[in-house]
């Protein structure tokens, strides 16, 4: 504790009352004279702790001359003002003797003090002058010391030669060139030095051997497990709405929609608990990283929610994020690069240096904008993908010698962790969203007020409208139906949409329902694709029509799906709504065939439909789903891929009785843990041409490619019965398959590229099917 002499309070507040102005200027210049020198001083002392830097070795010590020349001059400083003082208090002795005695004594108090302080300020220029020679002494000690380190470190300062580590001098030469263009490098200490790149690709980084003169002893413990917590389901979402944070339009939307589909979240919720019953769920802690609303992707998607703009990404993030809490995990939302950064823990820079702390996330849910701002445990990234990505595109060495690479693919990561928003292809997992269930009260008003000559335009962007042709089909549709559209526009109708069109404008989510509820049919100009409108318009008692693509619309020939991971070819606007529901709900037509039109619409007049809605895209059926991923998905212990050649235990497959396909035999278990369980597998050889998803769908199944690694042995060949006259191990997105003309049976040598999707016309493919839960096309019939 510091205590303060009363008679010092006494002396300085004398000093200030009776001292002139000049007096009080040169004693305000002493006092930030001293205060600087101090400051100074303690900076030279700092800039010398021993933890500035752990890759840092110094051969000098910068800004020490000036140090020394700071104090002298300081010490000079405060000796001249002494002088001056002790001149000022003899000329005001010498005034003092015309005064009268009264004023004397009072200029007698205020003399003493001044002469103490004249001490006081010689004094410490004592100790400055002598604290000048002691940091002089100190400094020259200091740059003989790192000399010698420096010196003595210098050669254990060269790439090895340890073939441990054969990359390391190329490392270090990457280093040399390279350290400054990530300011990460810097954050660990690199500063150009040899030593400071050996230290960083030995300790941070593991290509290069620990250097011998490192202490080696603080060696990274990992922190200790956080005890399981069992996950509850959640009916109040209002936290969830918090976490999901506002300032952006999509935001709101996004928040609008949970608010709206709560009570169906709530119910399904009760119903899934009472289906698993005692089944232990650990709660998962989950980021969700919505990579394209951060800044730095762009967002396009907010400015235009109000405009009419795309909302299917929304929707389904919207839909992941209530389904994700409701099941009752621990969720981090971020946003912005700034956010996700700090959640994972990352060094400031452009993310080219490792993490140094374990993820505190068992799974990480983001896009493929999050995905490039986020290179690291990429076992645990899944990957919400609109349109999908195909095994051949995933492969980086395949995708560039082939002709596959895109901006969009090659990230190597198993093809099940890109989910989806449709069931594409069984190469990726279908992820989903949900669209508004209706009770039988309320199918029942939809029908008793449902308009049969009421149509509704599936587009809200005046773009949409601008489809050449449409003036003929609109006027046929025109004849028979009143048209209506919700196209955005500020303070003039939109040119492109025709004059007997009724436009609403870009209509908020409940009256859109509600024009739909009342409306006969929703048809589509074939753009967007595979949006959820149909859904929800069909789950609203809406028919929705639709125009067939001829040729199919692919990356081949049309600019939109041009750069996109997948050779898919669409055959129309919805391919779900065609193949997955169908008639009487859904109508795909020629719409360059006036006729077929004609005849269509004439038709969906005269049909009566009730309100449908696929059980997969309802609450219950995305909570079903979304639980048995977590669950069972394990992409981080994945198997490793066998060599050619390697010798391959017999398939555990008895060909079936009527000798079309292999059946898993039915005397050999399934593996314990393996998912989904192989005993639902039937594996079927395919028509030339023909794909697995396709050869699987011919037979009421889907194609599943985590049974691939059963099937790839030349033993299923052979009890199919297949001659195989040579076998050859490659790596090919087609394998494993049979060529007819040479005989040749080809399996697969990359487990990456194992490919549900994908024919020619010069190989009959080995595909493995397995059945599907009814409305739940993702899940086997075994598998929740």
């Amino acid at each position: 504790m510091i205590t303060v002499n009363p008679d010092g309070k006494i002396m300085v507040r004398r000093c200030l009352v009776t001292l002139r102005p000049f007096r009080l200027f040169v004693l305000g210049i002493g006092f930030f004279t001293l205060c600087f020198l101090m400051t100074s001083l303690g900076g030279q002392f700092s800039a010398r702790r021993l933890g500035d830097s752990p890759f840092t070795i110094r051969t000098e010590v910068p800004g020490g001359s000036d140090s020394r020349g700071a104090l002298r001059k300081m010490s000079d400083l405060l000796e001249l003002m002494v002088k001056r003082m002790d001149m000022l208090a003899r000329l005001e002795n010498g005034s003092e003797l015309h005064h009268p005695a009264s004023v004397t004594h009072l200029a007698a108090d205020r003399i003493t003090p001044g002469a103490g302080l004249v001490e006081r300020i010689q004094a410490i220029a004592q100790n400055v002058s002598d604290i000048a020679v002691k940091v002089d002494q100190i400094l020259r000690h200091s740059l003989i010391l790192h000399s010698k380190v420096s010196e003595g470190r210098r050669d254990q300062c060269e790439a090895p030669s340890d073939p441990k580590f054969p990359d390391c001098s190329g490392k270090v030469e990457w280093m040399r060139a390279r350290w400054t263009s990530d300011p990460c490098y810097a954050f660990f200490g690199v500063d150009g030095t040899e030593c400071s790149f050996l230290i960083y690709l030995s300790e941070v980084e593991w290509f290069c051997p620990p250097l011998p003169w490192r202490n080696q002893t603080a060696s990274r413990t990992a922190p200790k497990a956080l005890p399981k917590v069992q996950a509850v389901f959640r009916s109040n979402l209002s936290h969830l709405l918090e976490l999901m944070g506002s300032g952006k339009e999509s935001l709101i939307f996004m928040k609008k929609r949970t608010r709206r589909f709560t009570a169906q979240w709530t119910k399904a919720a009760k119903h899934l608990a009472q289906k698993l019953g005692d089944i232990r769920r650990d709660q998962k802690q989950i980021l969700v990283h919505i990579g394209f609303l951060t800044e730095e992707s762009g967002d396009v998607f907010s400015p235009r929610v109000l405009k009419g703009g795309p909302l299917g990404e929304m929707v389904q993030w919207a839909d992941i994020l209530a389904a994700l809490y409701v099941l009752g995990h621990s969720l981090r939302i971020t946003v912005s690069l700034k956010e996700l950064q700090s959640n994972l823990g990352v060094p400031p820079g452009r993310g080219n240096c490792p993490l140094t702390v374990p993820l505190p996330f068992d799974l990480i849910y983001t896009d493929y904008h999050g995905l490039q701002q986020m290179k690291q445990h990429m076992c645990r990234i899944r990957v919400i993908d609109t349109f999908g990505t195909e095994p051949a595109y995933n492969h980086e060495e395949y995708a560039t010698l082939h002709g596959y690479r895109t901006n969009w693919g090659y990230w190597n990561l198993n093809p099940k962790q890109f989910m989806t928003m449709f069931p594409h292809t069984p190469d990726n997992s279908f992820m989903g969203f949900v669209s508004e269930e209706l009770n039988e009260t309320e199918k029942q008003l939809i029908k008793d007020s449902k308009a049969s000559n009421m149509a509704v335009v599936y587009g809200k962007e005046a773009s949409i409208w601008k489809l050449q042709g449409k003036e003929k089909f609109l006027a046929i549709l025109n004849k028979y139906m009143e048209i209506h559209g919700t196209v955005y526009y500020e303070s003039q109708r939109p040119p492109e949409v025709p004059a007997f069109v009724k436009n609403h404008g870009l209509l908020p989510q409940p009256e859109f329902q509600q024009l739909l509820r009342k409306a006969k049919l929703f048809i589509g100009f074939g753009f967007p694709y595979e949006g959820p409108a149909p859904l929800e318009a069909i789950a609203n008692g809406c028919i929705f029509l639709q125009s067939r693509f001829s040729p199919p619309h692919s990356s081949l020939n049309h600019e939109f799906f041009r750069g996109k991971p997948t050779s898919r070819e669409v055959f129309s606007q919805h391919p779900y709504a065609e193949n997955f529901i169908g008639k009487p709900h859904v109508w795909t037509v020629d719409y360059n065939n006036s006729e077929e039109f004609e005849a269509a619409v004439k038709a969906i007049m005269n049909t009566q439909v009730d309100p449908y809605l696929p059980y997969e895209y309802t609450c219950m059926g995305m909570l079903e789903r979304i639980h048995a991923y977590i669950q069972h998905q394990d992409f981080c212990a994945g198997p490793s891929p066998a060599p050619p050649g390697a010798h391959t235990a017999q398939s555990p497959f008895v060909l079936a009785p009527n000798a079309t396909h292999l059946e898993w035999a039915q005397n050999i278990s399934s593996m314990a843990g393996a998912w989904p369980p192989p005993h639902s597998l039937r594996a079927w050889l395919a028509a030339p041409g023909r794909a697995c998803t396709d050869a699987c769908l011919d037979r009421g199944l889907v194609c599943e490619p985590s049974f691939f690694p059963h099937l790839n042995s030349q033993d299923a060949f052979l009890k199919l019965q297949v001659p195989c006259d040579s076998t050859e191990w490659e790596m090919h997105h087609l394998y494993p398959a049979f060529a007819q003309p040479g005989q040749e049976c080809y399996l697969q040598k990359e487990p990456l590229l194992f490919s549900c999707a994908g024919a020619s016309t010069k190989y009959q493919r080995l595909c493995p099917c397995r059945d599907f839960l009814k409305g739940q096309v993702a899940l086997c019939q075994g598998c929740l």
